[in-house]
């Protein structure tokens, strides 16, 4: 071999590896991104789930973060775990209820911020395994909603009031961030680190499968790999192959490349983008708004200001409309029970769902835009519209002309009216292409819609 051929063989030996490494990293980054979207399938096209956080703060009843509200010490809030007894705790209407509100899937509090546990956990005494109610509670949990049929996953907070190693003086939430004697605290984090790890192992051997680990949350420093997020998603992911993890580890799902920790969807809280969540290659990333029925995750005997049932169902169009989910929360009271608000508005939630829900199961983004009386939804060339307003007259799609094979009213089937404008369409403010749909004839009269919270009109398209 000459030297300039033998030069020539090492340049291309040079360029091959590049291409091949380059083509490569591509292949990964597709493959990471396609096994995120296979493990969420089943979610994308669940849509509805509900949210669960329950614990002994449950007893003074002002919201879940009443330790880090008031500044209570472990010392005083002693006494609410000391009575935690709830005897009307029956996981199995709860599951019931969530099956009936259109619901598919659940998450429960296993551990909140105050480090209570509601499994038994061989890692720690604070667990309501030693209280008076004397049971694993996320077990019976896990039994109730996989026995009708839903998914189920856990809450699991990184952050622990009650573990000694927590870091407390000047923290920005800690109940004790202020209190000076424990400015000298002493504390080995790795040790928590172990501990925490050694929980979240727990709970994913000893319940069958999860579907969904949800850790709540990442600030300041503490984030990413302050928790071991690394070795803690390989371990859960390790354990429970195909479960999906939510993305408050301090990963950002939305870079090329994600962290491995990033997870598997985006979870904004008690706010809907005004747009569907993309990434930096404008894939869509899966994601899911918690929100509550009131004011407050856990349990306020005070809080009445509770959302309506429309309030719900349009919160969730709007959600599925750009490509998420809903989780909704409930607040169970100390005896166990769901209040009577929240079952009120679940099941009126579900009677809507019984008659409309093939417009949320499945359905996404539509090729069309937003219409000025609602939101579409869209599954294959099946059309939602869901008109939230009252209409005067008939109402307008946009660019629908010619482009519709039927419609009609997806609570019963019954036909609604197609058309042009009813006075001719060589108007100004009307376009050629534009369909025109009525509830009745005339067309030009205003009829009232038979769901004043979401009409949904089933348009199969051409």
């Amino acid at each position: 071999m000459s030297g300039k051929t033998h030069l020539q063989y090492i340049l291309l030996l040079i360029f091959s590896s590049v291409i091949f490494n380059v083509n490569a990293q591509e292949v990964n980054q597709n493959s990471v991104y396609s096994q995120r979207q296979a493990n969420t399938e089943w979610f994308r096209d669940a849509r509805f789930g509900m949210f669960i956080h329950w614990g002994v703060y449950a007893i003074p009843a002002r919201g879940e973060w009443v330790r880090s509200a008031e500044e209570i010490s472990i010392e005083d809030y002693q006494k609410y775990v000391d009575e935690f007894n709830p005897k009307d705790y029956n996981p199995k209407e709860w599951a019931r209820l969530a099956k009936e509100a259109g619901m598919k899937y659940a998450v429960i509090t296993a551990k909140h911020h105050d480090g209570f546990c509601l499994f038994d956990s061989k890692l720690t005494d604070y667990k309501s395994i030693n209280t008076p109610a004397k049971r694993d509670l996320i077990m019976e949990f896990v039994e109730a909603f996989r026995g009708e049929g839903l998914k189920v996953g856990f809450y699991y907070s990184l952050i622990d009031w009650h573990h000694p190693d927590y870091p407390a003086y000047g923290d920005r939430q800690h109940p004790m961030r202020n209190n000076e004697e424990c400015k000298n605290q002493k504390y080995e984090w790795n040790r928590y680190l172990d501990y925490m790890h050694g929980q979240v192992k727990e709970l994913c051997s000893n319940y069958g499968k999860l579907d969904i680990m949800w850790f709540d949350f990442s600030y300041n420093d503490f984030r990413g790999e302050k928790w071991g997020a690394t070795e803690l998603v390989k371990m859960v992911r390790k354990l429970q192959p195909g479960i999906i993890i939510d993305n408050r580890l301090g990963g950002n799902m939305e870079l090329e490349k994600p962290e491995p920790y990033a997870g598997d969807f985006e979870g904004p809280e008690q706010y809907i983008p005004v747009r569907p969540v993309m990434d930096v290659l404008n894939r869509p990333v899966p994601w899911e708004v918690c929100m509550t029925l009131n004011n407050n995750w856990g349990y306020s005997a005070t809080d009445k200001n509770y959302k309506t049932s429309g309030d719900v169902v349009r919160s969730l169009v709007n959600c599925v409309s750009k490509g998420g989910n809903l989780l909704l929360n409930v607040g169970p009271d100390a005896t166990g029970k769901i209040p009577e608000e929240s079952v009120k508005i679940l099941k009126e939630v579900g009677v809507w769902m019984g008659k409309n829900s093939e417009s949320i199961y499945g359905s996404s983004i539509s090729v069309y835009p937003k219409p000025d009386w609602g939101r579409y939804t869209q599954k294959g060339n099946i059309l939602y519209a869901h008109v939230f307003d009252q209409n005067i007259g008939q109402l307008c799609f946009e660019g629908l002309m010619g482009k519709v094979k039927s419609a009609s009213l997806l609570r019963d089937g019954s036909e609604v009216i197609l058309s042009g404008f009813w006075n001719g369409d060589n108007k100004p403010y009307v376009k050629s292409s534009d369909l025109f749909i009525s509830m009745g004839q005339p067309t030009h009269s205003t009829y009232k819609l038979p769901d004043k919270d979401d009409t949904v009109i089933k348009i199969e398209l051409k």
